[in-house]
């Protein structure tokens, strides 16, 4: 995976029962740093939760969260360090479920598993007062 000419950063934890937590309030201080004030932080939070969550049970030593934007939007990518298939598992209903999310997906390499979303940082419209 290569990403160019984009604000980056990379987040590498133990799998542990803590990876998801820390995986979370990390990329919340990353992505405050960039700027987007209509973020809706507990979106972001809930994704980098289930996809890091995602990457736990699939294995491995470390689970690592690497982060990119573009055009008011936020690539997250959780990776397992381990060859394999995902474990199944509703990961993907519960990101669906995420109103800023515009995309999610997963794919595999044959030295790790990967599993992705996309939330806008666009405010959410408000519904028009009745």
């Amino acid at each position: 995976m290569q990403i160019r000419n984009r604000q980056t950063a990379a987040l590498i934890y133990r799998t542990d029962q803590w990876a998801a937590k820390k995986a979370a309030d990390q990329t919340l201080t990353t992505v405050r740093g960039w700027g987007y004030p209509g973020l809706d932080e507990s979106d972001l939070r809930a994704a980098v939760r289930l996809l890091d969550d995602a990457a736990v049970r699939g294995g491995g030593r470390r689970v690592s969260v690497h982060l990119a934007n573009q055009a008011d939007k936020i690539l997250v990518v959780a990776l397992s360090h381990q060859g394999g298939s995902l474990p199944e598992g509703n990961v993907f209903a519960e990101l669906q479920a995420l109103a800023t999310l515009e995309s999610r997906g997963d794919d595999l390499a044959d030295d790790r598993r990967r599993v992705w979303a996309v939330p806008t940082a666009v405010p959410r419209r408000r519904s028009p007062a009745t």
